[in-house]
């Protein structure tokens, strides 16, 4: 059978290394200069190709139907460990690192993408690369693929375009037209896995400073999302691991939105507050905004202090309220949001092809034989830390299977 996989990128080349290990005739269409491109930038270039929990944390992956993605990612053959025998099959060598998160043992994305590379050589995949698909348009059950001026036909397609994420390295609303040439639809798109804009004020004066922190969203009174991790400081806002972990909440959550730190969060206010009488004693002499020294970075301590309304005074003439308030700053640092960095910074596209309209079990279209989708272009995203590889190697192979 003929397979056309439209998209070179992670889920794309699974399924064309899966449908010519199956004995079909593979044709593999890329709209940039290279396949993998954009692999080559996850994980800061190290390439965090997934996560030893990816399939035993439900909770981690999002969408309309937040349950689609569990077949394919929890089967014994698609799941996490099948994926890692998988790349050493393909010569790769990985390892693994705190939170579960998985790398090349190279620590070099373009070993993942040279595994990929030369599996689709050894296997005849027909790679086109700088190949934009402009019209897709089945008859009779052969697909007719138009891209610029070169037609292809095909017997099966596997749509692997991607999302509208990451624009710089391939992100593209591609993907979507053609789904909906052939009757497919989409839910909204929302940036995700990104930073988030907030009042700068604090943030500014904070720019190029980490910390560990819970990082949750509330509108008013609920808490719409949260995650403990790494917090970046820039001028905008905030950056880091935890924050891209809950930046879909905030694209998807409308306006009013607040972002909470708690810099302590083993720790109960109360204690925060008698750590903090301890030290008004000890600094006798000293400005209030350096009550925080030695607990956090310089500047973090002073920020919270000055948020807390405390600057020059003097430490010993800080009241217990005082100390109190200082604790709630610590705990509860609130920033207001303005919203997130969009689509270009972002990592991933939350939102996609409406999973209703495939089958779980296959990826296969239920409105036209023969159609497949897998990966970023359907409506399934995961949180930072390998999980959306996971999902664009288990989707891709399950697609690229043809069941």
């Amino acid at each position: 059978m003929r397979v056309c996989v439209i998209g070179g990128g992670a889920s794309g080349m699974a399924a064309a290394l899966t449908a010519a290990e199956g004995g079909h005739r593979v044709l593999l269409l890329e709209r940039q200069t290279r396949v993998g491109r954009k692999l080559l930038s996850t994980g800061n270039g190290r390439c965090n190709l997934s996560n030893r929990y990816a399939d035993s944390e439900p909770g981690r992956y999002h969408g309309a139907d937040a349950a689609f993605s569990s077949t394919a990612l929890c089967r014994d053959d698609l799941n996490v460990a099948a994926t890692l025998d998988w790349f050493t099959s393909l010569g790769l060598l990985t390892t693994e690192e705190d939170g579960g998160r998985l790398y090349p043992y190279s620590n070099m994305a373009g070993s993942v993408l040279d595994v990929l590379r030369f599996a689709l050589e050894r296997l005849g995949v027909e790679v086109h690369t700088g190949c934009t698909v402009t019209d897709l348009h089945v008859k009779e059950r052969t697909f007719t693929i138009a891209a610029g001026t070169e037609i292809f036909t095909a017997d099966a397609v596997i749509l692997a375009a991607g999302g509208a994420a990451g624009a710089k390295v391939g992100g593209v609303m591609d993907g979507y037209h053609l789904a909906r040439e052939l009757g497919h639809h989409r839910t909204a798109l929302y940036p995700s896995l990104v930073q988030l804009t907030t009042d700068p004020t604090y943030p500014r004066a904070l720019k190029g400073v980490k910390a560990q922190a819970v990082v949750s969203v509330f509108r008013g009174a609920e808490r719409l999302a949260s995650r403990a991790g790494e917090v970046l400081f820039t001028e905008y806002g905030v950056s880091g691991p935890a924050v891209f972990d809950v930046s879909r909440a905030v694209s998807t959550g409308g306006e009013g939105l607040t972002c909470e730190l708690d810099f302590l969060p083993g720790q109960a206010e109360t204690d925060t507050v008698t750590e903090l009488l301890h030290r008004r004693s000890a600094m006798t002499g000293r400005e209030a905004q350096l009550l925080l020294t030695g607990m956090f970075h310089p500047r973090l301590g002073q920020v919270i202090c000055k948020a807390s309304g405390f600057t020059a005074q003097a430490t010993e003439t800080l009241s217990d309220a005082d100390l109190g308030r200082i604790a709630r700053t610590v705990h509860r640092f609130a920033l207001p949001v303005t919203g997130t960095c969009g689509f270009d910074q972002a990592q991933v596209t939350a939102g996609g092809l409406r999973t209703d309209e495939f089958d779980p079990e296959t990826l296969r279209s239920r409105l036209v034989p023969g159609f497949y989708a897998c990966g970023e272009v359907l409506d399934v995203d995961g949180d930072c830390g390998g999980y959306n590889l996971q999902w664009a190697w288990s989707s891709g192979r399950l697609a690229g299977r043809l069941g």
